[in-house]
């Protein structure tokens, strides 16, 4: 009987999440001739690739963006399109919500399903549904292939990629504003604001020329981050809002 053997591994790739899926498929009784062929043979790729990883929308419903998606494989490729709302961004209780009424979800995203010939382009809509926020809400859109089974007499292995995209819909007034407070030798930065802020070129510095670079952060409305600091001094930092870039020092 044919025994059908996967692997899933996952990673983080630019904001969204990378899924790299090897799918092998043989008979136990060609076990000895298969492998040696197998582990010469290169895999078969099967990648698709989308134009953005993040998409940043006003609220309401007339913003809308379309993010490019093409096969750069050769062979077909069926790709499955899924929204679903992040409640609670940054924040212990944070938790995906998925449902399937665009309107309910205050996001349509369409199509839900596409084939894509090898080097085939097309566009998948995003749009942000319902009245103007006072807070934003947060989406991740899972754009990832769909693989059937191999034929019983097929030995192979498949490598397929996938995308989490963020998808942003943002308040009709935003107000970034973060704080700092210092716990010890521990820094700990808070959005205060309505929106999701990034913060960047961070650094602390011991004198003029020694300065240790810190790593960049998307800090959610209302969540906290513990910035990676060895001991208690002056911290700078840029905080990048959809609008604006300015400087703050802790």
């Amino acid at each position: 009987m044919p025994r059908h053997n996967a692997k899933v591994n996952r990673r983080g790739v630019s904001g969204g999440r990378r899924y790299s899926v090897s799918m092998m498929k043989k008979r136990w009784v060609w076990i000895a001739a298969a492998v040696p062929a197998l582990m010469s043979a290169q895999p078969a790729q099967a990648e698709i690739v989308l134009s953005q990883l993040i998409v940043d929308l006003g609220s309401g419903a007339a913003h809308r963006q379309d993010i490019e998606i093409w096969n750069n494989g050769e062979e077909r490729a069926f790709v499955s399109v899924t929204p679903a709302e992040i409640v609670g961004a940054g924040l212990a209780a944070e938790h995906r919500r998925e449902e399937s009424n665009p309107e309910k979800l205050g996001l349509l995203v369409s199509p839900n399903r596409l084939i894509l010939e090898p080097g085939q382009h097309k566009l998948i809509r995003i749009a942000a549904l319902g009245k103007s926020l006072e807070r934003e809400r947060v989406y991740r859109v899972t754009v990832k292939p769909v693989v059937g089974e191999l034929a019983k007499d097929q030995s192979g292995l498949k490598v397929l990629v996938g995308y989490d995209v963020l998808a942003l819909v943002r308040p009709a007034n935003s107000q970034s504003q973060v704080s700092g407070r210092w716990e010890g030798s521990t820094l700990i930065v808070k959005n205060d604001g309505n929106e999701s802020v990034e913060l960047i070129e961070g650094k602390q510095c011991s004198a003029p020329t020694q300065c240790e670079t810190l790593p960049a952060k998307r800090l959610y409305a209302g969540a906290e981050w513990r910035v990676p600091v060895a001991r208690k001094a002056p911290v700078e930092m840029s905080v990048k809002s959809r609008t604006s870039t300015r400087k703050v020092q802790f």
